[in-house]
């Protein structure tokens, strides 16, 4: 139980710094690209990568690391774990596994976004 409240705590957080710094951007930059949204994944990108690397090099807690990768990453954007999940492939040499994973996951996502806003029109 107290796993699900630290994953909670961190996906609140990452959920509320998203919104912030994808309205600020949004707001501020006009231009049909989604700066918010870019920005996110690729600060969450970098946070999930630090983190992992800082508990393999100097240790930290399981509840610590659950709350800033599983929680504050995980409500912030799903795509740091999915970066992450990649260069695990890439590092244990499984290519095919790799190529299937990226364009299996966009191709689906694309697919499953489109049939879900086509439900209701």
């Amino acid at each position: 139980m107290t796993n699900i409240l630290i994953v909670g705590l961190g996906g609140a957080i990452g959920s509320i710094l998203r919104y912030i710094i994808s309205k600020l951007l949004n707001e501020n930059i006009s231009s049909t690209f989604s700066w918010g949204t870019f920005a996110v994944n690729i600060i969450g990108c970098f946070i999930i990568g630090a983190v992992t690397s800082y508990a393999q090099k100097h240790g930290l807690s399981g509840e610590m690391k659950l709350l800033l990768t599983t929680g504050l990453c995980g409500g912030f954007t799903t795509f740091s774990t999915f970066s992450l999940e990649n260069i695990q492939l890439i590092d244990s040499n499984q290519n095919l596994i790799l190529g299937i994973y990226i364009i299996a996951t966009l191709f689906c996502c694309l697919l499953t976004t489109y049939c879900g806003l086509k439900l209701f029109s």
